[in-house]
């Protein structure tokens, strides 16, 4: 079986696939990680897709004394089969890279991966399964924090769902406007997208914020959270 491991800034999310079926999954966020004593399958390889490098070598340490198995990661031991149009391809986030190549690979191409976490991206796949490029702006939770820091009076406020109204009262003037400004930054980056890679594009999104953002999107966003252990599933099964 395959052990897949998504690390984020925000959460770690882990899932065992056997064959092309999830058997398990499940979420830790990265400040309550405490380490991992079974993972209750026997476990033949495992890929880790990560963005913090500390936590890489904990869980992979982790890992390797609790199977044997020393696992293999995204980028540095193992290379995603997805021509990269970046300037200096080195510098693209491995977790932009894999949810390009799960988004070519599962759906139709042009294709669109709006990731929503830490940062919200906003990438592009070519018809010809190539990645453009695409736009970074801050997420959620990232706004709502740098408010409350950079301003002397405007309070800390937890991220629930929004209201499509005006705010009658500054947390909610927050927050309906953080979420409802990314939605429409969201529509705006898609919109400039699918100039070059023409109206029929799809739109993918990912990252746990999504559902909070994309239905107050104009453009049709269907969600698939597990975009990224996806890939890392194909990437196992093309390569070995």
């Amino acid at each position: 079986m395959l052990l897949a491991i998504d690390i984020g800034n925000t959460n770690i999310s882990f899932a065992i696939f056997k064959g092309k079926r999830i058997i398990k999954s499940w979420d830790i966020p990265v400040k309550e990680y405490r380490g991992i004593r079974t993972f209750g399958e026997p476990i033949k390889e495992a890929l880790i897709c990560s963005v913090v490098p500390r936590m890489t070598q904990k869980i992979s340490s982790a890992i390797k004394k609790i199977t044997g198995i020393k696992p293999k990661i995204i980028g540095k031991d193992i290379g995603v089969p997805l021509k990269n149009l970046y300037q200096k391809p080195k510098q693209l986030g491995p977790d932009r890279l894999m949810n390009a190549y799960a988004a070519s690979q599962i759906y139709s191409t042009p294709i669109i991966v709006v990731s929503c976490g830490t940062a919200i991206t906003v990438d592009a796949v070519s018809e010809n399964k190539e990645f453009l490029g695409g736009f970074i702006i801050p997420g959620l939770r990232s706004s709502l924090a740098t408010l409350n820091l950079s301003t002397a009076l405007l309070p800390k406020i937890k991220l629930i769902p929004a209201k499509r109204t005006l705010g009658r009262n500054t947390p909610a003037c927050i927050l309906n406007g953080t979420t409802l400004g990314s939605a429409a930054a969201i529509d705006a980056l898609i919109e400039r997208i699918c100039f070059k890679t023409g109206k029929n594009t799809k739109v993918i999104g990912t990252g746990g914020d999504t559902d909070l953002i994309k239905r107050f999107c104009r453009y049709k966003i269907k969600a698939d959270r597990e975009l990224v252990l996806k890939g890392i599933s194909l990437l196992y099964k093309n390569l070995f």
